[in-house]
């Protein structure tokens, strides 16, 4: 797994790759082992409407705060990567 450990705060991060498939007729989350993901979301990849869901639902999946979770990489693309604190 991808971890690192965040000096400031002293806690883990874990990051995570996400290839996401936007205006999908169904949610779905595909888990590929080694922390990769395919999401199919039902938001369109307009005015960051498709990584407000991704991130709603992966905090759901992953079972932690939405607000751990931060796209570091990709904000545009349909290739991410995420770091859940």
């Amino acid at each position: 797994m991808l971890y690192r450990r965040n000096s400031k705060e002293g806690f883990l991060t874990m990051k995570i790759i996400v290839k996401v498939k936007p205006n999908s007729l169904k949610q779905e989350i595909i888990e590929f082992g080694n922390n990769r993901y395919l999401v199919y979301l039902k938001s369109p990849a307009e005015d960051n409407q498709a990584n407000i869901e991704l991130i709603k639902l992966l905090s759901k999946h992953l079972g932690v705060n939405p607000k751990n979770i931060k796209i570091t990489f990709g904000i545009t693309s349909r290739d991410k990567i995420l770091d859940i604190n």
